[in-house]
């Protein structure tokens, strides 16, 4: 066991030491991994544990502002988030001529800033985004607590804080923008929705919104095949891993439609 622990502490610091902006080091929850897993611990057990005990014998909490100001937060949170994409050539990152490493072309010191300042954003708003579970457990919409729910706000928080602290920019920024999109569109909904039954009639386009997150799946793992035979700076197993993961969401998503809508249609 001392072994396996000295070779991944010796496999974690060889990443740390060459990697491209240390400085990212400095921000808030960089430091050390131990914060965000914290965070994540914390979020996992109230939800799945400790937050259904304690509103085992409360009525639910209504939230109707929190909720309003928290999903217009999150819309506008989005927006700028995909503006920042714009400030970068993507096609510059992929095509520059690194794999060649004699002729590599370094990547410019103001675009490595805006790519991990922006990676960091988009890592606080996956911190920010699991309130969506704490207002569902305090709400006792219980039902909207799913595997699918759980998993993928889990792995997108600690995903992103592993992507800003090790390899910050690149392939990430075209994910980012399409996440980012999609999230502006969702957050809509549920801000129109958190209005009051009477804005209901405008929320006819929900499953649309789930055949949207699909499509922004199925752009991203179109997008990482390409990435795997273009961009030579990237390490191919964090590609794989992206890969691995976008796969399950579409999986998780399909599987989710299928069950909401194709099933109630037939019955």
């Amino acid at each position: 066991m001392a072994s396996i622990i000295g070779h991944v502490v010796s496999n974690y610091n060889e990443i740390l030491e060459s990697r491209k902006d240390p400085v990212v080091d400095t921000w808030l929850l960089m430091g050390s991994p131990l914060p965000v897993f914290v965070i994540i611990a914390v979020y996992l057990t109230f939800v799945l544990k400790i937050g259904p005990r304690i509103m085992e014998k409360r009525p639910a909490y209504e939230l109707k502002r929190v909720i309003i100001f928290y999903n217009a937060f999150q819309v506008f949170f989005s927006i700028w988030l995909t503006i920042i994409t714009f400030n970068i050539d993507v096609m510059d990152l992929l095509f520059a001529d690194n794999c060649n490493t004699e002729n590599a072309i370094p990547i410019n010191k103001k675009i490595q800033s805006t790519l991990s300042l922006g990676g960091w954003w988009y890592f606080f708003s996956k911190i920010t985004e699991l309130l969506d579970t704490v207002f569902f457990i305090l709400r006792k919409k219980y039902n909207q607590v799913s595997f699918l729910h759980v998993y993928h706000h889990t792995i997108m928080a600690l995903f992103s804080w592993c992507y800003i602290k090790f390899l910050p920019g690149e392939q990430g920024i075209v994910i980012g923008f399409l996440n980012s999109f999609v999230h502006i569109v969702m957050y809509l909904y549920y801000l129109i929705a958190a209005l009051g039954p009477q804005y209901r009639k405008y929320l006819w386009w929900k499953k649309y919104m789930t055949w949207m997150q699909l499509v922004q799946f199925m752009m991203m793992f179109v997008y990482l095949l390409f990435t795997l035979a273009v961009d030579c700076r990237m390490p191919k197993a964090l590609t794989y891993f992206f890969l691995t993961n976008v796969s399950i969401f579409i999986y998780l998503f399909a599987n989710f439609y299928r069950n909401a809508y194709k099933v109630k249609k037939v019955l």
